[in-house]
């Protein structure tokens, strides 16, 4: 989430457009996760156990501020809501002294609530490389581990990240994430919630009317696929990503008496269940008010931790 080891891309803004960011297709194979930011984890766990949703053990962090570098004891800790292939990660900043070479405290002090979105790779260094050439800065590629607990004993989870320059990310923080050891991530016994959730089918970004053109253009190139139009958003996908894109002049109607906390900011998910009425009515009993959509039903980001969740049937 740092820019720290950002490098600047040796193209201009003629060679970016040459050199589309659609040439990374084929690295660009889903969500690989969302995440909220706070510095109340357990505030946040509560909020998102009583939405029915298992959550794996607390982890800590340890983390690269550089390439190359070996990672450190960071601030932060998560817990997550896993789904098999996507999760929401639940990012608590958890020790006001540790280092934090990715920079999360001052994106904390911006403001908490839903701040990452992380797309899924196979390659983290030939989606820098891909991203460098298209003339975008970027950390480099990052090394993060945490461990934590398996059937078979204690083990390390291991990733690699590329984010992209936050300067050009007004939204949140955004990058490409590489499984390293997924099978110790997505473990079986995390994958059954009481809510019947099976996934994240899409994220609702809002855009500030003057940004939206650009920021439209720029996740079409980064996603390698022509935008679409429903209704007041724009949608963008490939393989299992789903972005959908709307102007802040417009977020009232897909978002009616939302919070805005920033211009342009990441503002909902849409996570997949087995049966919404079901879903919604653990929701409620957990003691969350919920509002009904068209497919399900809809939460808050005033009762979810700054993140707006849309649950659909799937």
């Amino acid at each position: 989430m740092s820019d720290t080891g950002v490098r600047t891309g040796t193209a201009g803004p003629g060679r970016a457009g040459a050199c589309s960011i659609a040439s990374m297709t084929g690295d660009i194979r889903g969500i690989h996760h969302t995440a909220i930011l706070t510095r109340d984890l357990d505030g946040l766990e509560r909020a998102y156990a009583s939405f029915g949703f298992t959550l794996s053990p607390r982890s800590r962090h340890l983390l690269a501020g550089r390439p190359g570098e070996a990672p450190v004891p960071g601030c932060t800790a998560n817990r997550c809501a896993l789904f098999g292939d996507a999760y929401i990660e639940l990012l608590g900043i958890v020790d006001e002294t540790a280092p934090d070479p990715w920079h999360t405290r001052p994106v904390a002090d911006e403001y908490e609530g839903f701040r990452v979105l992380n797309l899924d790779t196979g390659d983290a260094g030939a989606a820098h490389r891909r991203l460098r050439d298209a003339g975008l800065r970027t950390s480099g590629v990052l090394d993060l581990e945490r461990d934590v607990v398996t059937d078979e004993g204690p083990r390390t989870v291991r990733a690699r990240a590329v984010h992209l320059d936050p300067r050009a990310t007004p939204e949140g923080h955004v990058g490409v994430a590489q499984h390293l050891t997924r099978r110790y991530v997505h473990q079986p016994r995390h994958l059954r919630h009481p809510n019947g959730a099976r996934g994240l089918a899409a994220v609702l970004i809002v855009a500030e009317d003057t940004a939206y053109d650009a920021m439209t253009d720029r996740y079409a190139r980064l996603l390698g696929t022509a935008p679409r139009r429903e209704g007041p958003v724009t949608v963008l996908g490939t393989g299992a990503a789903r972005l959908r894109v709307v102007r802040a002049s417009d977020a009232g109607e897909v978002l009616p008496g939302e919070p805005a906390p920033a211009a342009s900011y990441l503002a909902a998910m849409t996570v997949v269940v087995e049966d919404a009425d079901h879903a919604r009515r653990v929701v409620e009993r957990g003691g969350t008010a919920t509002r009904p959509t068209a497919d399900g039903f809809f939460v808050s980001a005033r009762d979810a931790y700054g993140a707006g969740l849309f649950f659909s049937a799937g």
